[in-house]
């Protein structure tokens, strides 16, 4: 008795009142949609106070880091960026090295001058947004077919977005919404110096590492510092040493009051892609191709990055990023096809079909208009040999072994040599010369070797025999099927697995040289293939747009008195809910935050996943929290809220009803992986640091003072 009595407590502790409203909101149709429920949840901003093109807003303290990888948010006057320290994870590899280990024991410029700069990495503002659907549609009928109508709707495109980038420096973007139903222009304004300010050492800001990613608990510090820099008249510009801070025209205020239970929550950011409109077809498809060939590939490709790793510290920072981009996703994968069986995603797909079906032949009109929708959808997945084939493609030759990719590099230089163009020869190999030390800096050809011995054989047992590359057709003749000896054979003959033989080369480049070499003949053949499994993706896939537009427009008339929610598309967008546990299984609930103390009792010295910073225990045993603890007395690390987020994400500001930040979000929940496809609003929760720990990190742990002295910091 006294059990059942403590669940009905926990399930009554969870306060269902206060809810998410599902969906990732466009900012400048906030006022429209949004702001009303929000107020109503603790909201107490004004829709302008969010989104605003005439004065500042919170909009401008958001950014887009690398064009959406991530998000990041300007936290002083002086163009500071907080992001995730995964989303910083590669800059902070580059610049490691066996004497500056900056993984593993962290980084904190003690001055500006100390900052180190990132070519390549961009911060993206948001401008404006308009829609332009009307002009974007304006030449296009109901009886068109798919590929004039594509036509059409580039060339509008196109041409607003030359109309709206007149006289100024600003990128325009004409981008698709409800599959190719709605459109809107996105104007922005892109920065270029991006520096290093500060990092935690890994053992913070990865603590768990892959065991707990994807997981709540959660204990881990994930934020990394930059700083925007400028031309002095406030331009972007590339990298200079004369460049100064940005001035931003907004930036965030940070509190210090903490969170309670059924705070207001916000998010604002750029997620990636969501696909919650897909039928239950195209989820079987996610599942079992997109999601199979993921893991199958991943699985083999981590564990003999995982072995060489383990061999020296040289060999851990050099994999490090490689590792961790290709993990993340691996875990997310296996999560994802969990998560969609456990919650009988496609089964509610197909509920929702019949629902649209009925209502669809309610009326000869709309039998017209869409009763072709989902056979249109269906009849794309007739046969899946191209889309396998397109994913292993992807997987296992374009992402898989580094040796292909790198010696396509040279196919520009193939085609100036033949072509006898003497302009393109040089910018080719000067394309190549300038790639070398970044490339061999974090390469180990033998590692390379046994990857794509072990990915050619995956390919080649998975894949219909139509679309095995004509390379990997010869290499399985030669040597009966056995692809390690193949792979053996090409490394010991070809020029691209080494840096010296490279810069031989290109002294004195020779076409016979080149057509001989088994890398790039490999290279040739793998982007031959890619060209016939497009081609006939493609043939597919003009029914299956079709049909998913259809659909979308469908779902839109059919729901015309509720307010619907594009898919994340890497655009800007505003969710919102609150603070609040839930109840993951059977008889278990998980509390909306953590503390220190669980960092204690997960640390174990030494393991790749939960090793701990001695000082940090030190300081807990102390309990020196100082202006950063609770009222509780602890140091809070993370806390969830019910917030609607997908990848992109991560690095976004978590924003009180007060416009404060209140911490960093990072993390999706194993139980809810499915939420991409289906959002599943009793499970999804946002995991974020508590902005809290990392100014604790900064301050205390650090001692990087200077850098809390730039911020906006309420008590």
């Amino acid at each position: 008795m006294k059990k059942i009595t403590l669940l009905l407590s926990l399930v009554l502790l969870l306060d269902l009142t206060s809810r998410a409203d599902e969906g990732m909101w466009i900012p400048s149709l906030v006022a429209k949609l949004n702001i009303q429920k929000m107020n109503e949840l603790g909201c107490k901003l004004t829709a302008d106070q969010i989104y605003n093109i005439n004065k500042s807003s919170l909009k401008d303290a958001v950014v887009a880091l690398d064009h959406g990888s991530c998000t990041a948010e300007v936290v002083s006057r002086d163009g500071l960026l907080l992001t995730n320290h995964h989303c910083g994870f590669d800059e902070i590899q580059k610049h490691s090295s066996v004497e500056h280990d900056y993984l593993n024991k962290g980084f904190w410029a003690k001055t500006q001058e100390e900052e180190l700069p990132n070519p390549g990495k961009t911060v993206t503002f948001l401008i404006r947004i308009e829609d332009v659907t009307d002009k974007v549609l304006k030449n296009i009928t109901a009886d068109m077919d798919e590929s004039t109508r594509e036509a059409r709707e580039a060339d509008a495109a196109s041409q607003i977005e030359k109309e709206a980038k007149e006289s100024n420096h600003y990128e325009t973007k004409v981008k698709s919404f409800f599959e190719t139903n709605k459109f809107y222009l996105f104007v922005y304004e892109t920065f270029r110096d991006v520096r290093l300010v500060g990092t935690p050492p890994q053992s913070i800001g990865k603590f768990g590492g892959e065991t707990d990613n994807w997981v709540w608990p959660r204990h881990t510090g994930d934020f990394s510092i930059f700083r925007i820099y400028c031309s002095k008249d406030g331009k972007p510009a590339d990298y200079s040493k004369d460049n100064v801070p940005l001035h931003p025209n907004y930036f965030l205020p940070i509190s210090l009051k903490g969170i309670d239970k059924n705070d207001f929550a916000m998010v604002m950011g750029y997620p990636g892609t969501t696909t919650r409109y897909r039928t239950s077809r195209e989820v079987e498809n996610i599942m079992n191709v997109v999601n199979d060939t993921r893991i199958k590939v991943r699985d083999a490709k981590l564990a003999i990055i995982r072995q060489y790793m383990a061999t020296s510290q040289k060999a851990r920072i050099q994999y490090a990023s490689k590792f961790a981009r290709s993990a993340n996703y691996y875990k997310y994968s296996i999560g994802q096809n969990n998560g969609l069986k456990a919650l009988n995603v496609i089964d509610k797909k197909i509920d929702g079909e019949k629902e649209f079906s009925g209502w669809v032949n309610q009326l000869p009109e709309r039998a017209n208009k869409y009763g072709k929708a989902l056979s249109l959808i269906n009849n794309s997945y007739g046969t899946t040999d191209d889309k396998v084939a397109l994913e292993y493609m992807r997987e296992a030759l374009l992402r898989g072994p580094e040796i292909f990719a790198f010696s396509a590099g040279a196919i520009s230089l193939y085609n100036g040599m033949k072509a006898k163009d003497s302009a393109k020869v040089n910018r080719s190999k000067e394309y190549i010369l300038n790639a070398l030390d970044e490339y061999f800096k974090d390469y180990d050809a033998l590692t390379d070797m046994k990857i794509t011995g072990a990915l050619l054989k995956l390919y080649s047992k998975n894949v219909a025999t139509k679309y095995i590359p004509d390379f990997m057709k010869n290499a399985a003749a030669r040597h009966h099927g056995d692809f390690d000896a193949y792979a053996k054979q090409l490394f010991s003959k070809t020029i691209f697995c080494d840096k010296g033989k490279v810069e031989d080369f290109l002294k004195s480049p020779s076409l016979k040289k080149l057509e001989k070499d088994p890398a790039f003949i490999a290279a040739q053949s793998i982007y031959s293939a890619y060209s016939l499994i497009s081609s006939d993706v493609n043939k597919s896939d003009v029914d299956l747009e079709k049909g998913r537009r259809l659909y979308a427009a469908g779902m839109m008339e059919m729901h015309k008195n509720t307010n619907l929610y594009p898919d994340a598309n890497s655009t800007m967008r505003l969710t919102y809910g609150t603070v609040n546990g839930y109840i993951p299984r059977d008889a278990v609930y998980y509390d909306y935050f953590t503390t220190l103390k669980g960092y204690k009792e997960k640390g174990i010295a030494g393991d790749a996943d939960f090793d701990y910073p001695p000082k940090l225990v030190e300081m807990y045993q102390t309990k020196d929290f100082g202006q950063y603890a609770d009222k509780d007395s602890t140091l809070h690390t993370c806390f969830i809220t019910n917030n609607d987020i997908t990848g992109g994400n991560s690095g976004s500001p978590v924003i009180n009803g007060n416009g404060e930040l209140i911490g960093i979000a990072f993390d999706g929940n194993w139980e809810a992986m499915s939420g991409d496809v289906a959002y599943e609003p009793f499970l999804q929760r946002c995991i974020c640091v508590d902005i809290r720990f990392v100014l604790w990190t900064i301050d205390k742990f650090a001692g990087a003072r200077r850098l809390i002295n730039e911020m906006d910091i309420k008590q």
